[in-house]
């Protein structure tokens, strides 16, 4: 008896040291963490450890005891530890350690014991609702629900469900909160395999209107990627001074970004990008809606209103969406108004850039010293001389030195009324854009200014078929130099005979079925199109100038390493997929989607040289395969 006696008393002191020991080491490594708490906290947070590691012990002399098959040694040495450490959560416990006064500019989750080990089985970490520490953790039992503490589930019965297309954020309970600020993590982890039939040396994103013609040998050339370029993380921050005002900021990032050192080769070292940082102020009672930064454009269809995060987004992974989908993500300034969050009413002011076809001036024409770029114009019917336009930058400071843009003279203007009844959402909009050039006319040394308006009307729907599990989703815009706003990047402008940027004829368009035949599964298949109008002119040398000339040879377009200068007047797609959520707990879910994209793509005619005529087409096949971890649902 003194021989076992002995061995649990030095077993007891080895334990009691390295409770010690664990103890110092915490406060040693948190001190910097919480510099901004009291006493009170920082105490609230050594309590928190120290109940760990006595539920620790308790377990650790629970095994040793049932080893031994000792169980009454067993009870006592348990209720012996918890007499003498205090710390397993009983009033005597509670009474000496005290919870003391809390700082109101730094609020953390509840002081709560956790549960007892031998019930949980172990001790699971979650990473939202209320906490035990002050990063706003929490030890939970694996097998049980806890009271008092929401969890967001996956939710796929919405047309555009923000857990796919944005991160879900706004589902989520506050991870921790700082003065009146609550803090709101989401985001989730991809693995996309993506599968083209054509090469496009492309990550996540497809570039849809540039599917090689025949004459290229990437033409029919298989590519096959895995990436996890577009996992994804956002931090939403919210606060409400009053109960009818509420100030939101929100910032969401991936890994889209291509620096000039990535590659794939050793390490896919690819950056981090933002997607979006805004932040918003909304008056209730007046019904009013603030947004600056940078969001997706007001031009988006919706699927609830006009508000951000709300967006009606396709289900799909391709981060450039699929054709016919109207859409950017720029910086603005938008102002809105709601009633009775029934109607809806909002304008605008966007970032703007242009996009300028002068694939048909073969030649261009830089002035010594300037970082403009620009074309020498042919003469038109009846002119004489060559003239040079300019209308396009590098880029400077804080903006891409690889890259051009466009001399804008003003922003681009959207104005867009919205309803939500009960038949659906519905949206009509107005778009406004100007396009700026510098042209240097025959025999003149000095440039002129030129600026044209371009813009277009558009309408959006979302609407359910019958039932809540079949919804019909569709968005079109039609103007002039609206191609910046589909995925497919049609040009906004050529240039005319003197040298000025001229808007192009476009359309946008597409229409989506989206199923929900069980909580856990979302098919979709949507069809889009884009396209694009003429507009030349007819040189003095008797040849087209501009977009969508008829007089083009195109003969090498279906012979491999011919020359091919065809110019895209349709993309038609067709797409199909679903979504799978197989996996749901306290570490967070898991989602498997696949994804099927057909398109075809239409150049405008030319001839063979022979005075026959000539209409290059191609198509492509794209497919994802892409697993999703949830940590935050």
């Amino acid at each position: 008896m003194n021989t076992a006696a002995s061995e649990n008393s030095v077993s007891k002191t080895k334990l009691d040291t390295k409770l010690l020991v664990g103890t110092l080491l915490f406060c040693l490594f948190n001190k910097p963490a919480l510099a901004l708490a009291d006493d009170a906290q920082e105490l609230a947070a050594i309590k928190a450890q120290m109940r760990l590691l006595a539920a620790q012990v308790e377990a650790i002399e629970q095994r040793q005891a049932k080893r031994q098959g000792l169980k009454k040694t067993q009870t006592a040495l348990a209720g012996k530890g918890r007499h003498n450490t205090g710390l397993a959560g009983g009033k005597t416990a509670t009474a000496a350690l005290g919870s003391g006064p809390v700082d109101p500019a730094i609020r953390f989750s509840p002081d709560t014991p956790p549960a007892s080990v031998a019930q949980a089985g172990g001790l699971p970490l979650r990473s939202h609702g209320s906490g035990t520490n002050p990063f706003g953790f929490e030890w939970l039992p694996a097998s049980q629900e806890v009271v008092g503490h929401p969890r967001s589930a996956m939710d796929l019965a919405s047309s555009s469900p923000s857990s796919i297309t944005q991160t879900s954020v706004d589902h989520l309970p506050p991870v921790f909160t700082i003065g009146g600020i609550s803090v709101k993590l989401g985001g989730f982890v991809e693995l996309s395999n993506i599968a083209r039939d054509s090469n496009m040396t492309a990550g996540p994103a497809t570039a849809w209107g540039n599917f090689p013609y025949a004459n290229n040998p990437n033409h029919g050339l298989s590519e096959e990627r895995i990436s996890a370029q577009l996992s994804r993380m956002s931090v939403l921050m919210e606060a409400n001074p009053r109960k009818d005002i509420r100030l939101q900021a929100y910032i969401e990032t991936d890994f889209g970004g291509a620096a000039g050192t990535s590659n794939s080769v050793q390490i896919s070292g690819y950056t981090p990008r933002m997607r979006q940082g805004y932040f918003t102020f909304t008056q209730k009672d007046w019904g009013f809606h603030l947004l600056m930064g940078q969001a997706w454009s007001l031009v988006t269809n919706y699927s609830k209103g006009l508000l951000p995060r709300q967006e009606q987004l396709p289900a799909v992974t391709d981060n450039n969406q699929i054709p016919g989908i109207a859409f950017t993500r720029v910086p603005q300034i938008r102002i809105g108004k709601d009633w009775h969050e029934k109607y809806w009413l909002g304008l605008s002011i966007e970032d703007p850039q242009g996009t300028v076809d002068a694939s048909t001036f073969s030649k261009s024409c830089s002035p010594n010293g300037s970082s403009f770029s620009g074309s020498s114009v042919p003469a038109g019917y009846g002119q004489s001389g060559t003239s040079c336009a300019y209308y396009q930058n590098s880029g400077g400071v804080l903006l891409n030195s690889g890259t051009h843009y466009t001399d804008n003279p003003a922003p681009d203007i959207v104005l867009k009324a919205a309803a939500d009844t009960s038949f659906g959402h519905y949206e009509v909009f107005g778009l406004g854009r100007w396009f700026r050039s510098l042209s240097v006319m025959p025999g003149e040394s000095t440039t002129r200014k030129h600026t044209h308006f371009g813009g277009g009307v558009g309408a959006g729907l979302t609407t359910p078929l019958g039932t809540k599990k079949l919804q019909l989703a569709g968005n079109i815009l039609a103007g002039e130099g609206v191609g910046r706003y589909g995925p497919s990047l049609l040009p906004d402008t050529t240039l005319n005979s003197r040298g000025q940027l001229t808007p192009v004829p476009e359309i946008i368009g597409s229409l989506g079925l989206i199923g929900h035949p069980s909580k856990s599964v979302l098919l979709y298949t949507y069809g889009g199109v884009e396209t694009a109008g003429r507009k030349s002119y007819m040189g003095n040398d008797g040849h087209q100038y501009g977009y969508g000339v008829s007089d083009l040879n195109l003969s090498g377009c279906s012979i491999e390493f011919g020359s091919c200068n065809a110019q895209t007047h349709t993309l038609a797609s067709l797409t199909a997929g679903g979504w799978w959520h197989f996996m749901e707990g306290h570490y967070g879910s898991m989602m498997a989607g696949l994804q099927y994209t057909y398109i075809r793509k239409f150049a405008f005619k030319g001839n063979d040289g022979f005075g026959n005529s000539v209409s290059p087409t191609t198509f492509g096949n794209t497919v994802y395969v892409t697993f999703r971890y949830f940590p935050f649902q």
